[in-house]
């Protein structure tokens, strides 16, 4: 057959009609259903919100996805790939808040719950199309068709379920805890999404004078970062083992004055010399002692005991005074403290932030400018004793930006903290890539689980399906049916479970008959998430019989480094309770995507990246490969356009070239590959050669897949294809397509060509799906790539001698090119000989002609004494070996001149250091400490890598230089023949007007150039543009022969 050529429209012209043509033949279907009957490799995806644009993070992770189920289909699994949206939260009603102009959730009420949710559900698909257009233009292939949708009722129901089964273990309770609450968005949030949203900030702390009820000028110090909670203060806590100290000031301006401090922090916090020490104490002995209170806006109700030093182990003495401002309502300790002494809760602070009953009421607590009015009026009252601004982090959402407020505020919890040690041995079966994600910050984070906050008192989300009485009685409804059984009013099963449907059912009480209305919160979005193993499928009121078997755990997930305490932890809490066992087996864990200079991408700055701009201008594959080969996935990636065009030149160019050279020849032959075919075994060395090479290439991948190491996968294979493949085996070989018959030789480079092209086509076809995909139909005549199978290594055609004998040339060729770069002699320009070890005799001698042709030399000598051609000198490289060496630098000076330059060269070159007996001591001489000259005797070059040397004899002898010359024209002829388009086979004559040396040269080498060039005469007649031949200008003109 013919085979066709690569197409040359543009590239992203190409990639569209690629995509039509896989929609057409529904390719997606096909990969599942051709592997019926196979293994499952169970992937779930992480779903994003559509209401929100896709960015380059968002091609990076989906290539990692897309590339790992790609892969395990061709080796032969069955593969589903459920896409999925995320659709509650509010991220989503944030948004929809900036379209109708709101500030809060006064407005949305007012507004009307019902209406706004409805702008909700339309505003999760802002952005559907978008989200679609990348994956397709991606080539991530996903099922867009039946996704599963965190808004569907089906979907809802599992999460009821889930949450019944919680509540039916005595799992779900509601308390008061303190709570990072954002005062913007309404809603208390879980820990793991405090996470996400610190900041660096600047705060004004001060250190409080906090009096002694029954001493004048007696005034215990604490330290805080957060002076708008000292007006919720009820008591100081220390820390019951550590020393204290009462003193004196002697200085200053609270000169007489006497302060409790931890005696560790005196000298910091009151200064040296200024003070003199009255008493010692343990904080034990301070228990009970009372102060007056800070602020005195909020009284006490009688009978309530506050304003007294409490303890507690919690209390350390890094920092601040040794003594803890407490504020019950304002911190999880505090709270805890308070619960210890019974000191009542003072909270001067409204849901929405503000500040209720002090001076300053009406004002959000985190305001910029309220700290320097507090401490100001703290001031005016004698009660600071120092102030420092300090930059330090601090918590903000991670939704809005707004700074957080920790106070008690009632919420629902499921008791994590019971499920502990199962979430820990459950992740302990998981396989994390890497590792330490899973060990370290994921399982620190999970042996120290706290209880998950999961109610949020917003609109747009699951309801939690929690009925309460005024008897105090709760009911938690698992299921449609139960709801439409149970509901007081006419319902059926079409329900619709969203608030304000669900909030307008009833049910009785079991308890007192009364009725029973639902809790108005709504479920934490991550809830959902963590639920879609379950409620994908809508278990288990589907696919109960199947689920364990074939669709639970996942296999495989893939998500950001963010999600450690988001996606994955809901997971693995969910699927712990309910499955007993981890729900995914694999975790490949991608890191940010940053700008050239490691920089955050941001629109603010400028540096961000758009996807769909990068698919025109380059293409999904070189996109995607370039991503995938820069770092490893789970490292930050610097995004160099740079680098995306490099991966284009070097690998996608190269393999392009290779696949046209190719077809150039074999359709030129009318090659019928089956024809071609000659035994492995049987085909000439190099053939062996790369046979031998590829294979192990397709054992590396492989290996490196199934430890999801992209990045070395790609760098593997980009490697092999433009150094091996291309860059010595085609150009080694490209004198075998010319032959004129079809003989043994030619059959086998068809064929061997044939074959890698065909298994690098498989190779790359998970990474990148459209060249992959054109390679091998063209190649193949099958219907695509991406049903086919990985390659197999056969370990059979690795024959390592061949390599050992083919890669010591190729150094060999490296080196000797290297010298002639260096010394500024042409490959062209013929030389007289090249000296190597003659050790490599045995092992290379029937090589020679193949070194001789690739560097142009006339002999390959092998010499067993390269020590007469060479001068070595060894010196210390004082810069690096003198800051290591430190005192033994003049002995080493002194050893390294006495020692043979030779033998440590050799030595340091093969094992990267030398021991030295410096001074009485043994020392280890590191490579970087020598400095080792070796040079060439005169009319000699030397080039040496890890002990190999190459030795090329630069001498030019008259009959040299004329062929060198005669071989220059050569070249420049060869360029005319391409500029004036002439094609492959076409009988050209050359004009020339050479000097005396130039004439000489033709007429020494005519025939040579005449067959080099396909030219029938050689004319000796000034008729063209001049030259430099080596220095020699010359005019050169060729014209096409009419045939």
């Amino acid at each position: 057959m013919k085979f066709k050529n690569l197409s040359d429209k543009p590239v992203a012209e190409v990639q569209s009609e690629q995509v039509k043509v896989w929609k057409k033949e529904d390719i997606l279907h096909k990969c599942v259903t051709a592997r019926e009957g196979k293994p499952a490799f169970v992937f779930y995806e992480g779903p994003p919100t559509a209401n929100g644009k896709p960015g380059i993070h968002h091609v990076m992770a989906r290539t990692l996805k897309d590339s790992v189920c790609r892969y395990k289909t061709m080796k032969g699994f069955q593969v589903n790939r459920k896409a999925g949206w995320d659709t509650h939260g509010l991220p989503v009603e944030i948004e929809v808040e900036k379209q109708l102009n709101m500030s809060g959730k006064q407005d949305i009420e007012k507004y009307g719950i019902k209406e706004f949710n409805q702008k909700c559900r339309e505003s999760v698909f802002t952005y559907t199309g978008m989200w679609e257009d990348m994956t397709e233009r991606m080539a991530y292939m996903v099922d867009m068709k039946n996704p599963y949708i965190t808004l569907d009722n089906n979907y809802i129901e599992t999460g009821w379920w889930i949450l019944k089964e919680f509540f039916k273990k005595g799992l779900i309770y509601e308390g008061h805890k303190i709570l990072p609450y954002c005062p913007r968005c309404g809603t208390g949030l879980a820990s793991h999404e405090v996470a996400q949203g610190y900041k660096e900030v600047k705060t004004n702390t001060i250190t409080a004078k906090f009096k002694r009820k029954d001493r004048d000028n007696e005034y215990f110090l604490a330290w805080t970062t957060t002076s708008w909670t000292l007006a919720a203060n009820t008591m100081l806590t220390v820390g019951p083992d550590y020393d204290y100290v009462r003193v004196e000031m002697t200085e200053g301006d609270e000169k007489g004055n006497i302060f409790y401090v931890a005696k560790h922090l005196a000298d910091k916090v009151l200064g040296e010399n200024t003070y003199k020490i009255l008493e010692e104490m343990k904080g034990s002995d301070l228990e009970y002692i009372e102060y007056e209170q800070l602020m005195p806006f909020i009284k006490l109700k009688e009978g309530e005991k506050a304003f007294f030093v409490t303890v507690m182990d919690y209390v350390t003495i890094e920092d601040g005074t040794g003594i803890v401002h407490t504020a019950p309502a304002f911190g999880e300790d505090d709270y805890q403290c308070g619960r210890k002494y019974g000191v009542p809760m003072i909270k001067p602070v409204d849901d929405q932030g503000k500040y209720t009953a002090t001076p300053w009421e009406g004002r959000f607590v985190m305001e910029d400018g309220l700290d320097v009015d507090i401490i100001k009026w703290l001031a005016g009252e004698n009660k600071i004793f120092a102030k420092e601004k300090v930059l330090h982090n601090y918590p903000h959402c991670w939704r809005c930006g707004t700074p957080l407020v920790y106070y008690a505020n009632p919420s629902w919890y499921i008791e994590m903290s019971k499920l502990k040690d199962e979430l820990v041995n459950n992740n302990n079966t998981v396989n994390w890539y890497p590792p330490y994600v899973g060990e370290k910050r994921f399982g620190n984070w999970l042996s120290e689980v706290k209880d998950w906050a999961i109610s949020r008192s917003r609109y747009w989300g699951t309801p939690i399906p929690i009925w309460r009485c005024e008897c105090g009685h709760l009911e938690c409804i698992g299921s449609r049916e139960e709801l439409v059984e149970k509901s007081l009013e006419k319902i059926d099963m079409s329900i619709e479970l969203h608030r304000p449907y669900v909030d307008d059912i009833h049910i009785k009480c079991e308890k007192c008959g009364k009725e029973m209305s639902r809790i108005p919160e709504v479920m934490d979005c991550w809830f959902d998430s963590g639920a879609m193993p379950f409620a994908q499928w809508h278990y288990p009121f589907e696919n109960k019989d199947i689920f364990f078997e074939k669709l639970f755990p996942a296999d495989f997930i893939c998500e950001g480094i963010d999600q450690t305490r988001g996606w994955f932890y809901s997971l693995m809490a969910i699927s712990t309770f309910i499955a007993g066992k981890a729900p995914y087996k694999n975790v490949l864990v991608n890191d940010l995507i940053l700008d050239k200079n490691g920089k955050k991408m941001s629109k603010s700055k400028g540096n961000t990246v758009s996807p769909f701009e990068l698919f025109d201008k380059y293409g999904a594959d070189a996109t995607r490969w370039y991503l995938l080969s820069v770092s490893p996935a789970w490292s930050p990636t610097k995004f160099d356009e740079d680098g995306l065009k490099d991966v284009i030149s070097k690998f996608f160019g190269t393999l392009k070239n290779v696949y046209n050279f190719f077809v150039l020849y074999a359709n030129n032959d009318n090659v019928d590959i089956d024809d071609c075919f000659v035994e492995p075994s049987e085909r000439p060395e190099l053939d062996r050669w790369i046979l031998s090479k590829y294979n192990k290439l397709v054992k590396d991948t492989t290996e490196y897949m199934d430890s999801y190491d992209h990045m070395r996968t790609v760098r593997v294979i980009t490697d092999f294809v433009s150094e091996d493949l291309s860059n010595w085996y085609i150009r080694r070989a490209r004198r075998r397509f010319y032959a004129p018959d079809m003989d043994f030789d030619k059959k086998s480079v068809y064929a061997t060509t044939y074959e890698v092209l065909v298994g690098i086509s498989k190779l790359i076809a998970p990474f990148a799906p459209f060249i992959a995909d054109e390679l091998y139909t063209k190649l193949t005549g099958e219907e695509s790539v991406h049903l086919a199978y990985f390659p197999e290594a056969d370990m059979s055609l690795v024959c390592e001698k061949t390599e050992e004998r083919m890669d010591l040339v190729r150094t060999l060729v490296t080196l000797a090119r290297g010298t002639r770069e260096k010394e500024r002699i042409k490959v062209r320009q013929p030389l007289s000989e090249i000296l190597v070890a003659g050790q490599y005799e045995a092992l290379i001698g029937d090589l020679v002609d193949l070194i001789k042709e690739e560097l142009n030399v006339k002999e390959v000598v092998f010499d067993n004494e390269l020590d007469k051609y060479m001068n070595f000198q060894l010196k210390p490289n004082f810069k690096v070996a003198g800051p290591a060496l430190g005192k033994h630098i003049k002995s080493f000076g002194k050893s390294l001149s006495e020692m043979s330059p030779k033998e440590v060269s050799q030595k340091l070159d093969s094992e990267g250091y030398i021991t030295m007996d410096l001074d009485g001591e043994s020392v280890k001489i590191e490579k970087e400490f020598v400095d080792i000259r070796i040079e060439a005797k005169e009319g000699f070059a030397v080039a040496m890598e890890n002990n190999v040397f190459t030795i090329l004899d630069t001498k030019l002898t008259p009959k040299l230089v004329a062929e060198g010359l005669s071989r220059e024209l050569v070249s420049k002829v060869q360029q005319l023949r391409k500029q004036n388009d002439f094609a492959m086979m076409d009988r050209i004559n050359i004009y020339v007007c050479p000097d005396e040396d130039v004439k000489s040269a033709i007429a020494e080498y005519e025939d040579y150039i005449k067959t080099e060039t396909l030219a029938d005469k050689l004319i000796f007649e000034d008729k063209g543009d001049s030259y430099d031949l080596n220095g020699h200008k010359t005019a050169i003109f060729v014209e096409r022969v009419s045939q």
